[in-house]
């Protein structure tokens, strides 16, 4: 028997968290190569610390001398990236952090053992995912998850169009949402941590920021704000 009566929590993390830098980078990698050659196999891994950023793997081209033609571009790639995001602090900047690109041929083992007569062979190994569609959001999403998914997205439009100057790109929100019969009822707590450029910048003065934007919600959960510096 299902249950019907629970609260579920799910957690976001914004764009500038350094996980997605990297999903970003390694992606935007990936499309650059699929453009200019829909078969290619690329595995793209990409590391970020303090002003910089590693990018490893293995591509495979039908021509791979085309590799190194290739190759300066990547350097443009990251920092594409990185600049869209919006950092340009001290510690990570778009024009100013470095830039290491590792990306070489594909193992001809490899290569052999993906590569076959019809052409849609794949190394298949890249993980496993599990989740389900639903009627509780209008992007069928679990109500949490959506809504966590929403908060972040709000910080990074108003961070973007200027209209909070002070916030910085990485942040994360946690929301709890009670459920009756099945169906969300009631959001119970958020949680949301944010960088803030301006160093003077308390928890007070964030949560004036960002607590605005519950107004209109269907109740009135419990905010815990978090902050820190970059």
């Amino acid at each position: 028997m299902s249950r019907t009566a629970y609260t579920f929590t799910s957690e976001s993390v914004s764009e500038g968290h350094p996980d997605k830098v990297c999903d970003r980078i390694s992606d935007a990698v990936l499309d650059a190569f699929l453009a200019e050659e829909p078969n290619a196999r690329v595995a793209a891994e990409t590391f970020a610390t303090t002003n910089r950023v590693v990018i490893g793997g293995e591509v495979g081209l039908s021509d791979q001398a085309k590799l190194h033609d290739y190759m300066g571009r990547i350097d443009d790639i990251a920092r594409a990236c990185i600049k869209d995001i919006g950092y340009e602090q001290e510690k990570f900047h778009w024009q100013t952090c470095k830039v290491t690109n590792l990306l070489h041929e594909q193992s001809a083992h490899i290569a052999q053992g993906v590569t076959g007569e019809r052409g849609d062979e794949g190394a298949g190994d890249q993980g496993i995912m599990f989740g389900y569609a639903t009627t509780e959001t209008p992007g069928l999403m679990p109500a949490p998850i959506h809504y966590s998914h929403a908060i972040l997205k709000r910080l990074a439009d108003v961070r973007k169009d200027g209209t909070e100057p002070t916030l910085g790109p990485d942040a994360k929100s946690q929301l709890s949402v009670r459920y009756a019969d099945g169906k969300p009822v009631e959001v119970t707590s958020i949680v949301l941590s944010t960088q803030h450029i301006d160093p003077d910048m308390t928890s007070a003065d964030v949560r004036q920021v960002v607590e605005p934007w519950r107004h209109g919600m269907a109740c009135e959960p419990h905010w815990e704000i978090r902050h820190w510096r970059p």
